[in-house]
């Protein structure tokens, strides 16, 4: 007994329902017409007959491709969702094999979208974690083995490319640095001095600006700017390079792409980072010292004699000795996740996302590490 017939003509997909006799939740979907792309231009109705429990697939009648099988996988995958069997016996060879082909390629999840519940997932994020961090451990060894030579021949060093990278990360970012540090160094005035001036300690102002300035904020702020603004570029610079085939080309020609793209990369953030932080103090404390003088009081050129008397040179060092740990960070973690791209222009920003997350995410890390460690030195 036919109970539903979708009928369009011979050369559209479509698909009848029959109920076998003697079993009333079991359903026979016989498919006819052409289960192709032209066929599917009108895709037919596939939702269910109600009270059905038991669906027997019948494909004899029409042709079936990728286009057809997707689309009946998808409604398989619908049925089975809510509790309904189906049966593919009476499918030919070919015509199963396409859609256990279809059903594993294109709707099964990646492993590492499923769901394997709160500790599983946890677990997973675990473990993905320090394979990353194995990755980069791996990376920063190639670094060490392939660099360090370099220390002793330094005219092995592709300085020109240096120098460009220079530019590009360096004499380019001065801009945003020094704005950003100027605003972030007029914040802390504000917020000091609104507490401060209560108890009549405006020129405590200096002591908290120029302290946190060069310790911590300074090198800090410059270190995620760089890894937003140059770690992402070298990444999707990278990454682009390996989607046009690019690097497969230097090792055809027998070059090392570690030598040739990676460590021009990181001799330059070395030499630019501390500089940069450097830039970042200056503006941090011009930033403070523009609110002080307007907003509380505090002449400029006493606030000025008096960060000699607050900070010394220990404190400047104990901030810029962190700046050539985050250049290395920043660089390979760049370089790293630009090096590992692979498919197609979309996985350039994905890893561009990744590079940058990972990068901010260890700079801060390590900034808290040095913050234990000079705790525990008395610095």
């Amino acid at each position: 007994m036919i109970t539903r017939t979708s009928a369009p003509t011979s050369a559209v997909a479509a698909l009848s329902w029959m109920t076998p006799d003697g079993a009333p939740q079991q359903r026979v979907c016989r498919l006819q017409g052409a289960w192709n792309a032209r066929g599917l231009q009108r895709q037919p109705d596939t939702s269910l007959p109600a009270a059905t429990q038991h669906v027997v697939l019948d494909a004899s009648a029409t042709t079936l491709d990728t286009s057809g099988a997707l689309l009946l996988a998808r409604s398989m995958a619908q049925w089975q969702a809510g509790g309904v069997t189906v049966d593919t016996s009476r499918l030919s060879d070919a015509q199963r094999r396409l859609l256990d082909l279809v059903r594993q390629r294109a709707l099964a999840l990646p492993p590492g979208q499923r769901s394997l519940g709160l500790l599983g997932d946890i677990g997973r994020a675990t473990l993905t974690a320090l394979d990353e961090l194995r990755a980069l451990l791996a990376f920063a060894g190639e670094l060490v083995w392939r660099g360090g030579p370099l220390l002793l021949q330094p005219w092995r060093v592709r300085w020109r490319e240096v120098i460009h990278e220079i530019d590009a990360a360096g004499l380019r970012a001065i801009g945003i640095i020094g704005l950003l540090s100027f605003l972030i160094g007029m914040v802390m005035a504000y917020q000091a001095g609104a507490t401060l001036a209560t108890y009549g300690a405006n020129i405590l102002i200096v002591n908290l600006v120029s302290i946190i300035t060069l310790r911590e904020l300074g090198p800090l702020l410059t270190a995620i700017l760089v890894a937003g603004r140059t770690g992402s570029s070298y990444t999707a610079q990278l990454g682009t390079m390996q989607i046009t085939e690019e690097v497969d080309a230097l090792r055809a020609l027998g070059l090392s792409p570690f030598d040739m793209l990676v460590l021009p990369k990181v001799v330059a953030l070395i030499i630019t980072l501390p500089l940069l932080a450097l830039f970042a103090d200056v503006m941090g404390l011009v930033g403070g010292g523009v609110v002080a003088a307007l907003g509380y009081g505090v002449p400029f050129t006493e606030y000025a004699a008096r960060i000699p008397q607050v900070v010394g040179l220990q404190t400047l060092m104990l901030g810029l000795v962190k700046a050539p740990v985050f250049a290395v960070v920043i660089a390979l973690v760049g370089c790293m996740q630009g090096l590992r791209v692979k498919g197609s222009a979309a996985a350039v920003g994905r890893a561009t996302t990744v590079s940058v997350v990972q990068a901010i995410f260890l700079v801060i890390v390590i900034d808290a590490s040095f913050s234990v460690l000079y705790n525990l030195l008395r610095l």
